[in-house]
């Protein structure tokens, strides 16, 4: 049996790994979705990918990018963040029907993820007990870094879990590999 090298991680390298890991689970769950099918909204979620989507990218950058860094100007000139932020903050999501593009979402979700992966991997360790960057609007969970990360990972399997329910009604479900016995 070999074992592995159990050299123990820093914090900084588990909230990496936790973060790499929570945008590979909603990478899982959206990209098999046919894009004509993420802005069905069911009457029993009134949600929809698009909406999950849009969402995810404008968290990602506050909890893990804004709040940890300031305002990134490669990121404010390449993504709608300001539009973004009005229709998938507070907006119900049946009021942005027709107004974005999901693929457009998909690519914009994968550079706010390594973005965010970026700003991460180039923090030190002292620096995830800082106090977080001045915005306009205070975190609703954070007052360090450390916590305003640990918060994206958490907000971001919240959403894998929603995300996974309306997959299941205008799609699929998940299946996670799993076989069954019988």
């Amino acid at each position: 049996m070999l074992i592995k090298n159990l050299t123990p991680m820093t914090e900084k390298e588990i909230l990496i790994s936790q973060t790499a890991n929570a945008y590979d689970w909603t990478n899982k769950l959206i990209e098999p979705i046919p894009l004509e099918k993420w802005e069905i909204i069911p009457d029993t979620v009134e949600s929809s990918i698009s909406w999950q989507v849009g969402h995810l990218i404008i968290s990602h950058y506050f909890h893990s990018i804004m709040v940890i860094k300031g305002h990134q100007m490669d990121i404010l000139q390449k993504l709608p963040i300001k539009d973004y932020s009005e229709l998938f903050t507070v907006s119900a999501p049946i009021l942005f029907v027709g107004k974005t593009d999901s693929l457009k979402l998909l690519q914009h979700l994968k550079i706010m993820q390594q973005k965010s992966i970026d700003v991460l991997t180039g923090l030190s360790d002292s620096e995830l007990n800082s106090p977080l960057e001045p915005t306009p609007t205070p975190h609703p969970i954070a007052t360090t870094k450390f916590e305003a990360i640990d918060w994206n990972i958490k907000h971001t399997m919240y959403h894998c879990g929603q995300i996974g329910m309306l997959r299941r009604i205008v799609d699929q479900h998940y299946d996670f590999g799993l076989k069954l016995s019988k």
